[in-house]
């Protein structure tokens, strides 16, 4: 396995995947990303972010059944691993840390200009 860093994007990623549930397969987690986060995403950068996700056991992948609509072409869903959680609830936990060591210091304003 890979190394268990989650940067922005993948994060951003795999929580796509976990709102669509048993939706999330490549075109649908392109718009989640876009309805979410305002970021519009190429579809190869997706699709390197998802190779790189699996690769790190963080995200598991399965074809769908072929249909008509598609030219016979099946769907690759993405479910998020037990690994892919802890990943995000690490990531998560980092983040809240920063955030209030921030706070504590008292000399930072969050929307004060």
């Amino acid at each position: 396995m890979k190394g268990t860093y989650l940067g922005e994007f993948q994060e951003i990623v795999l929580l796509s995947v976990l709102v669509l549930a048993q939706e999330a397969y490549g075109v649908q987690i392109q718009k989640e990303i876009a309805l979410r986060s305002g970021r519009t995403i190429s579809r190869g950068a997706l699709h390197s972010a998802l190779s790189r996700l699996v690769e790190k056991g963080f995200l598991d992948s399965k074809f769908g059944e072929a249909t008509k609509v598609r030219g016979g072409k099946s769907k690759k869903y993405y479910e998020v691993t037990n690994l892919g959680k802890s990943a995000l609830q690490e990531a998560e936990a980092t983040r809240r840390e920063f955030h209030k060591s921030i706070l504590d210091l008292n000399w930072v304003k969050f929307g004060a200009a």
